[in-house]
């Protein structure tokens, strides 16, 4: 019935988007549920090749991750710039500007896909929806504060990375809780990863809220500055979550192997070596 669904739909688009035709279609708004699973994870190093249908997390600073897919494309989310000395380049690269430490104004030329989560144009919604090898990458556009005090519309992007018949969401510098309709633009996310600061974005209660909320299988803490932010976070999360912590900044995780509950799972961020 759920593929029925998703057949349906991605014909409905079609014929009401005829001169779109070519345009990626999402899996993960087109059937919004969860995928049970089994069990999970096993160190890699992140040149190691992937197994099909699997994808490898590595988180590597502040709200930097590194996601490769098992046709080897390489993202790294929140680019500051530099991510440890290895060389390594990635496919794509998403940013946000809320703080420098998640944006450079000067990415690797080499980088044939730099993915700035606002727009040239002030307010207005960054639009992303490209395909490299076997990841789709898009954006779901949120406000942030402004300097003054404001608030700058749309300055912020939700990034979602499908691959491997996954959904993975990065909630970038977010700063308020999405409306009804920014949750139905990002669809499910099996993967998301959250920031626990308790302050500099979402304060600690909020940000559970958006975590009870969007039910993803596995959570992935970022973007906090001591272990009392982080514990905030872990304490004020609901008993439906399991938490695990880790002493890798890897994990591998598959459609097959999710968690058959919702599980925080906590990296040691590490910047990339050979």
């Amino acid at each position: 019935m759920l593929r029925q669904t998703a057949a349906c739909l991605v014909a409905l688009s079609a014929l009401a988007l005829p001169a779109r035709a070519q345009v990626p279609v999402s899996h993960c708004i087109a059937i919004a549920d969860a995928t049970p699973g089994v069990q999970f994870l096993h160190k890699a190093g992140f040149r190691d090749p992937l197994p099909d249908y699997t994808v490898r997390i590595s988180y590597l600073t502040h709200s930097a991750f590194l996601i490769q897919s098992p046709g080897g494309v390489g993202a790294i989310t929140d680019y500051p710039g530099h991510v440890g000395s290895a060389d390594y380049l990635p496919d794509v690269v998403t940013m946000n500007h809320a703080h420098s430490s998640h944006f450079t104004n000067f990415p690797d030329p080499g980088i044939p896909h730099v993915l700035r989560g606002w727009s040239e144009t002030y307010g207005a919604p960054a639009d992303h929806l490209i395909e490299v090898g076997d990841m789709l990458v898009r954006n779901v556009s949120t406000d942030i504060r402004a300097g003054s005090g404001g608030v700058e519309e749309n300055g912020n992007s939700i990034f979602v990375f499908e691959v491997g018949g996954l959904c993975i969401g990065h909630l970038g510098h977010l700063h308020h809780e999405p409306n009804d309709e920014q949750y139905a633009a990002i669809g499910r996310l099996d993967v998301v990863m959250v920031p626990v600061d308790g302050g500099m974005t979402l304060d600690t209660a909020s940000m559970v809220r958006v975590v009870e909320r969007m039910k993803s299988s596995i959570v992935l803490p970022m973007h906090w500055f001591s272990g009392a932010s982080l514990n905030w976070f872990l304490n004020e999360v609901s008993s439906d979550f399991d938490v695990q912590l880790h002493d890798t900044r890897e994990i591998e995780v598959s459609l097959r192997s999710l968690p058959e509950r919702p599980t925080i799972m906590v990296l040691r961020p590490e910047p990339l070596r050979d």
